[in-house]
C-alpha cells in the first residue's frame, strides 16, 4: 500500500471511538475533580474524559487518569466504566508500543461486555484487537477480530465502530492479496461513510477500492474511485490528499503504458506537493511515477534524475516504504542496462535483490499467515465433516431400528388406514361444512350490506321529498304573503286612522254639554274602543312583520357579490344593530369587545346579506341579555364579544354574550324555519333560518352556535377562503383587541 494510505489507515484506527460525550474542558475537570472527590460513577466519567484530553499530549499522566478511573468503577461494580477504563489503557499502551499490556486490556474489555452481554461495548473491544493486530503486521489476526466484532457492532447499530471494522476486513484482504474479497467490505466502508459524513473513511475506501481494481486490472472502475477521491480532496482543500490521488492516477496510467496521461498528472501531483512543504509521504512515490513514466517515453535522464530521487528520499524518510527502495533500484538497473553501463546497472541490481529478499520475507510471512488461517479453516471444516459423518452413522442406526418397529407395526397398519379414511371423510365434512358456513357469512354481510344502503337509499329519498316540500311551501309562502300583505296595509292604515278620528271625537264631545253620566258613559265607551283599535293595530303590525320575514325567507337574495371589508362590515353592523336597539329599549346598555384580526382578504360576499345575517344574531343577542338582566337585575354587566379570525382555509366571524343561554335541545332546532322561543309577538321564528340559509346557500359557508344555559351563547360564521382573491391571501394573522 501507498505510505500516505498507512499513515492515513493508522490515523483513523488510532483512537476507539468513546461512548460518553464531552463533560468539560481538561482545565475544568482538573478543577471538578480536586473539589468534588465524591467517589461516584460520575467521578469515573470526569477522570475517562480527562484522559481522553490528554492521550495526545501527555500519555504517561493520561495512563494514571485512566488506572485511576479503572481502579474506583471496580470499588463501585461499574461495569460500564470498567469496560471503557480498560480500552482507553489498551489504546495508550499502543501508543507507547506496549503491544502485550495494550493486549491484555483489550481482552479483558473484550471478557467483561461478552458477560454482560453488551453488544456495542464488545464490538469496540474486537476493534482495538484489531487494531493492535494491524499496528502488529499481523493481517490474519486483525481480519479474524475485525469479523468476530462485525455481526456485533451491526446488532448494537453502532455505525461508526461498524464502519473501521469493514475497513480493517478490507485492508487486509488487500494485504494478502485477495482483491476480490477486498471490494464488499471496502464497499460497505464507502457506503456508511457517506452516510455518517465521515470524508476520511470515504477517502481511505476510495483509495483502496480504486487499488484493488487496479491490482485486477480493471482500469475503468480504478479511474472512477481515484477521480472521486481527488474531487473530495480538492471539496475539502487537502492539497497532501489531492497529491495522493494524482500520484494514484498517474500509477495506473503508467501500468496502462499512457505515458502523456501519467506525466500529465504527476506533473499537477508535484505542483501540488511543492505547495505543501510538510508532504513527506508522497514526494518518494510521486518521483518513481515521474522516473516511469518517462521511462515509457524513452527519456534516460530524465528517468535517471528522478529514480535517484525516489531512492534517497524513500531512504531518508521515516516512514521509508521498502516496495518504493526496491522498485526504485530496479528502474535504475534497468535503465542503466539500457546506456550500457554495467557497473551502475550491478550496483543496482545488487540493492534490487537486497530489497527483494526482505520484502519476501515479508510477503512470506503474510503468506504463511493467510496459510496457517486456511489451515485452522480446513481443520474446522474437517471436524464438521466428521461430525457429520458421525451423525450420518448414528442416523443408520435409528433407521434400523424404526425398521425393526414397523416390522412390528405392519399388523396394526390396516387398522390405522381404516382409521385414517373415516378421519378423512370427517375431515372433509368438516371442510364442506365450514366452506358452507364462510358462504353463508358472506350472504348474511351481503344482505346486511343490501339491507344498509336501502335504508339510506330510503333516508336520502325521504330528505329529497322533505327539500320538495320545503321548497313548495316556500312557493306557497311567497304567494299567500303577496296576497295578504295589500289587506294588511289596509288594516293597519285604517287602524291608526279610526285612532286618529278616535281622538278628535274625544276633542268634539268634550266641547259638546253633556251630563255627567252621559260623558263619562261617552268617555268609557271611546276608551274600550281606543283599546280595541290599538289592539288591531298591534296585530296588524305584527301580521306585517310575519309576511314580511315570510318574503325575505322565500325570496333569493337579488344584491351583487363585491369584494368587502368584513371588518369593517361587521364594526358598522354592531353600531347599527345597537342603535335600533336602543331607540326601542331607551335604558339598556352594555359593554362591547371587539377583536378584529388585521390583514385580513376581502371576500366576494353580498354585504348587504352578511349585514342581514349579523343584524338577526345581534337582535338575539340583545334579547337575550335584556331577559337576563331582568332577571338579575343592576348586578349583571351584559357583555357583547365580536371577533373576526383567519385560518388556512375560512374566515370567520364570532359573536358571543352572556345572556341568558339555550339548552342544547333547542339549539338543534334553531336554525329551523318558524321556531322560536320568544314570546308571542316577539318573535317570528324566521330570522336565523333565513341567516342560515344566507350564509350556507348563498356564500358555501356555515353557521353554528355554541351555548350553555344560564352562561353564554356564540354564533360562528365561517365563509371560505375561495371567495377571496388568490392575492389577498396572508398567512393568519393574530387578533388586535379593540373596544367598542
Amino acid at each position: 500500500m501507498k505510505p500516505l494510505l498507512i499513515a492515513l489507515l493508522l490515523s483513523l484506527l488510532a483512537t476507539v471511538p468513546p461512548v460518553f460525550g464531552q463533560l468539560a474542558g481538561p482545565d475544568s475537570l482538573r478543577q471538578l475533580l480536586r473539589t468534588q472527590r465524591r467517589p461516584d460513577t460520575l467521578r469515573v466519567r470526569r477522570l475517562q474524559a480527562l484522559s481522553h484530553f490528554l492521550k495526545t499530549t501527555d500519555a504517561e499522566q493520561a495512563t494514571q487518569v485512566s488506572h485511576q478511573a479503572l481502579r474506583l468503577a471496580l470499588a463501585l461494580s461499574d461495569s460500564v466504566g470498567q469496560g471503557e477504563a480498560m480500552l482507553a489503557l489498551s489504546n495508550l499502551y499502543r501508543r507507547q508500543n506496549q503491544f502485550t499490556v495494550a493486549h491484555r486490556y483489550a481482552r479483558r474489555a473484550q471478557a467483561l461486555y461478552a458477560r454482560r452481554r453488551g453488544d456495542q461495548g464488545e464490538s469496540r473491544a474486537w476493534l482495538e484487537l484489531s487494531t493492535l493486530a494491524m499496528v502488529q503486521s499481523i493481517p490474519i489476526e486483525a481480519l479474524e477480530a475485525a469479523l468476530r466484532g462485525l455481526p456485533l457492532a451491526e446488532r448494537a447499530h453502532d455505525l461508526q465502530t461498524q464502519n473501521r471494522l469493514n475497513l480493517i476486513v478490507g485492508i487486509t484482504h488487500y494485504q494478502t492479496g485477495n482483491y476480490t474479497e477486498a471490494l464488499p467490505a471496502l464497499k460497505a466502508t464507502l457506503r456508511i461513510g457517506r452516510q455518517l459524513g465521515d470524508h476520511q473513511m470515504v477517502l481511505t475506501a476510495l483509495a483502496t477500492l480504486g487499488d484493488s481494481y487496479q491490482m485486477l486490472s480493471d482500469w475503468p472502475r480504478a479511474l472512477r474511485c481515484y477521480q472521486q477521491a481527488l474531487r473530495l480532496n480538492r471539496q475539502q482543500g487537502d492539497q497532501q490528499g489531492e497529491a495522493g490521488s494524482e500520484i494514484s492516477l498517474a500509477e495506473m496510467y503508467s501500468r496502462m503504458r499512457n505515458s502523456g496521461a501519467a506525466l500529465a498528472h504527476g506533473q499537477r501531483a508535484r505542483q501540488l506537493v511543492r505547495n505543501t512543504p510538510s508532504d513527506g509521504y508522497n514526494i518518494p512515490g510521486l518521483q518513481l511515477t515521474l522516473a516511469r513514466a518517462y521511462q515509457l517515453r524513452q527519456q534516460p535522464d530524465s528517468t535517471l534524475a528522478l529514480a535517484h530521487s525516489a531512492l534517497v528520499l524513500s531512504q531518508r524518510s521515516s516512514s521509508s516504504n521498502n516496495s518504493i527502495s526496491r522498485e526504485a533500484a530496479r528502474l535504475l538497473a534497468e535503465t542503466y542496462a539500457g546506456q550500457r553501463k554495467f557497473g551502475e546497472a550491478y550496483r543496482f541490481r545488487t540493492l534490487q535483490m537486497a530489497y527483494d529478499d526482505t520484502l519476501s520475507g515479508e510477503d512470506t510471512q503474510r503468506r504463511t499467515s493467510a496459510l496457517r488461517y486456511v489451515y485452522e479453516l480446513d481443520k474446522r471444516r474437517n471436524q464438521i465433516v466428521l461430525l457429520t459423518k458421525t451423525r450420518q452413522i448414528q442416523t443408520q442406526k435409528a433407521d434400523r431400528q424404526r425398521q425393526h418397529v414397523y416390522g412390528l407395526l405392519a399388523g396394526l397398519g390396516g387398522v390405522l388406514l381404516l382409521t385414517a379414511l373415516l378421519m378423512r371423510n370427517i375431515y372433509l365434512k368438516q371442510v364442506s361444512n365450514r366452506s358452507l358456513q364462510e358462504k353463508n357469512e358472506q350472504i348474511a354481510a351481503q344482505r346486511d350490506h343490501l339491507d344498509q344502503a336501502l335504508t339510506e337509499l330510503k333516508a336520502t329519498q325521504a330528505q329529497l321529498v322533505q327539500h320538495e316540500k320545503l321548497a313548495s311551501l316556500g312557493e306557497l309562502t311567497a304567494g299567500v304573503a303577496h296576497e295578504m300583505q295589500n289587506p294588511l296595509n289596509f288594516i293597519n292604515n285604517f287602524s291608526d286612522l279610526s285612532l286618529e278620528l278616535l281622538d278628535e271625537l274625544t276633542t268634539e264631545l268634550d266641547k259638546e254639554p253633556l251630563s255627567a253620566s252621559g260623558r263619562a258613559l261617552s268617555a268609557e265607551l271611546l276608551a274600550e274602543l281606543r283599546e280595541d283599535q290599538v289592539r288591531i293595530n298591534q296585530h296588524g303590525h305584527r301580521a306585517a312583520r310575519i309576511v314580511r320575514s315570510m318574503l325575505e325567507h322565500s325570496r333569493a337574495s337579488s344584491g351583487q357579490a363585491q369584494e368587502t371589508d368584513l371588518n369593517a362590515l361587521t364594526e358598522d353592523c354592531l353600531h347599527r344593530a345597537y342603535e335600533s336597539w336602543l331607540i326601542e329599549h331607551p335604558g339598556f346598555s352594555a359593554h362591547f369587545s371587539l377583536h378584529l384580526a388585521p390583514g385580513l382578504p376581502r371576500l366576494r360576499v353580498v354585504p348587504q346579506d352578511v349585514c342581514r345575517v349579523l343584524l338577526n344574531l345581534l337582535a338575539n343577542v340583545f334579547y337575550a341579555l335584556r331577559e337576563k338582566q331582568r332577571l338579575l337585575g343592576a348586578h349583571f354587566q351584559p357583555e357583547v364579544c365580536l371577533r373576526t379570525q383567519q385560518t388556512p382555509t375560512e374566515l370567520r366571524i364570532a359573536v358571543r354574550d352572556n345572556g341568558i343561554g339555550m339548552t342544547p335541545a333547542v339549539c338543534k332546532h334553531v336554525f329551523e324555519p318558524f321556531f322560536t322561543t320568544k314570546p308571542s309577538g316577539e318573535g317570528t321564528g324566521l330570522g336565523l333560518s333565513l341567516s342560515y340559509d344566507i350564509i350556507t346557500k348563498g356564500h358555501r359557508g356555515t353557521l353554528s352556535v355554541e351555548s350553555r344555559e344560564g352562561e353564554y351563547t356564540e354564533f360562528v360564521i365561517c365563509l371560505p377562503l375561495a371567495l377571496a382573491h388568490p392575492a389577498e391571501l396572508l398567512p393568519t394573522p393574530q387578533p388586535v383587541a379593540t373596544a367598542a
